[in-house]
C-alpha cells in the first residue's frame, strides 16, 4: 500500500503500511470527523472527540527520516500515522510529501473547530530527559575510553572509538534535538517534526 493524500475539499487521505505483514492502515477527513481502518476494524473519531494530539521524530533502521503523528481519543484506540511504508522486507517507502499535506490539514481542520485538544511536540517528557541524561553519560564514557587508548599508545583504537562517539553523539543528538518536549499550536506546526518540502 502506498501513501495517497486526495486533494480534495472534503476528503483528503493518507494511508500507508506499517510493518510487512501487517494490515494497512488508511485515514479520512470527512465530515468534521476523521475515519480509519486497520484491516478489518475501523471506526471514526469526530475532532470535537479528539482529545490529543503528539507530533515526534522517530528514525528507523531503513528509514532516517520518519515521522509520526499520534491521535487520541476516547471513542478509539490511539492512532498512529507514520511517515515511511512498507514495501518488502527490506524496503520502506518514504512518504514525506504526502505525510506532511495530510498532518497540516487534519491540524487546521481540528483548530477550524476550536478543539481543545493538547497539541504535543516530541517525546513525552519522562522519556526525554532521563534518555538525554543517559546519551550524555554514555558519550563521555565512551570518549573516556577513546582518551585511555590514546593515552596507551593505541592510536588506531583511539580514533575508531573517537569515530563511535562522534557518530552516537550526532545519531543521539538528533534525535533529542528534534523531539525535545513542549507544545505546538495546530495552524503552527514544529518545522522538526515535519519531513522537508521536497522539489
Amino acid at each position: 500500500m502506498t501513501g495517497e493524500v486526495v486533494e480534495a475539499d472534503i476528503e483528503p487521505s493518507y494511508s500507508y503500511q506499517p510493518s510487512v505483514f501487517g494490515a494497512g492502515r488508511t485515514f479520512c477527513l470527512r465530515d468534521g470527523a476523521i475515519n480509519w481502518e486497520a484491516g478489518r476494524r475501523s471506526g471514526r473519531i469526530a475532532f470535537e472527540r479528539i482529545t490529543r494530539v503528539r507530533m515526534s521524530y522517530r528514525p528507523g533502521t531503513l528509514q532516517t527520516q520518519r515521522f509520526l503523528m499520534e491521535i487520541w481519543s476516547p471513542d478509539a484506540p490511539k492512532l498512529s500515522v507514520l511517515s515511511t511504508s512498507w514495501k518488502s522486507v527490506v524496503e520502506q517507502i518514504d512518504q514525506g510529501d504526502d505525510y506532511r499535506a495530510f498532518a497540516v490539514e487534519f491540524n487546521r481542520r481540528l483548530a477550524a473547530t476550536g478543539s481543545k485538544a493538547r497539541f504535543e511536540a516530541g517525546m513525552n517528557p519522562l522519556i526525554y530527559w532521563p534518555g538525554l541524561a543517559l546519551l550524555v553519560a554514555a558519550s563521555i564514557a565512551i570518549a573516556g575510553l577513546a582518551a585511555r587508548a590514546f593515552q596507551s599508545g593505541g592510536r588506531l583504537t583511539g580514533f575508531l572509538i573517537a569515530a563511535f562517539v562522534l557518530l552516537f553523539f550526532w545519531h543521539g543528538g538528533t534525535i533529542f534535538h528534534r523531539n525535545r518536549p513542549g507544545m505546538y499550536r495546530p495552524d503552527a506546526l514544529p518545522p522538526l517534526l515535519l519531513p522537508r518540502v521536497r522539489g
